[in-house]
């Protein structure tokens, strides 16, 4: 009997050190972005942000590769400075929000890459279109404590680099001196501050 108890008590001791090891994060909007930067006219570089990127991510910072994460950007929320061209943007020849109005992603691997470097891939969802998408990471490091909450916080940078057509948007024009207005390569910055509360 006693040494029934004992495998019991085994059991129940590495099931609930797996659960507390995966902690579930959120990202927290107020210090987290969205950006992207694409090629206007050959010559210069045109950037972007979304103002609104949520999102869930399970990490536990003693196997950071067993992590995940799931967020959404509001395509509506794009805002490059200049309110004709984010009208451009948000129409049928671009993000067309109307009928896609979110942008979503879902990792499907981490692995390491240096020193607080990962290699992270998974599926982004656009305008309906799906592609899988390689991301650097930096950052994921040692959790700090807030000294106001009590919630843990963690911290990192996703770089990207998509072609904007593979996703239906190919709308373009040639320009005299050639080349054409706008690049089909984009470059994809995620900020990412990941928040867990302290258990009550």
């Amino acid at each position: 009997m006693h040494m029934h108890l004992i495998r019991q008590f085994s059991a129940l001791a590495l099931v609930s050190a797996a659960a507390w090891g995966q902690h579930d994060w959120t990202i927290d909007r107020v210090h987290s972005g969205a950006q992207f930067s694409v090629r206007h006219l050959m010559v210069s570089t045109v950037r972007g942000q979304f103002g609104k990127l949520t999102g869930t991510a399970k990490y536990d910072p003693a196997n950071p590769t067993t992590g995940s994460i799931t967020a959404e950007v509001d395509a509506s929320t794009i805002d490059t400075r200049e309110p004709k061209r984010d009208a451009d943007l948000k129409g049928p020849d671009f993000f067309d929000v109307e009928k896609h109005p979110t942008i979503k992603f879902q990792s499907t691997r981490l692995e390491p890459a240096g020193p607080e470097k990962f290699k992270m891939t998974g599926n982004l969802t656009m305008r309906g279109v799906t592609r899988t998408v390689a991301w650097d990471v930096e950052g994921l490091g040692k959790p700090v404590k807030d000294p106001r909450s009590g919630a843990d916080r963690i911290g990192a940078t996703a770089t990207a680099k998509i072609k904007r057509s593979d996703f239906g948007m190919t709308w373009n024009r040639v320009i005299e001196a050639g080349g054409v207005t706008v690049g089909d390569e984009v470059t994809l910055i995620i900020d990412v501050e990941l928040i867990r509360l302290a258990p009550k």
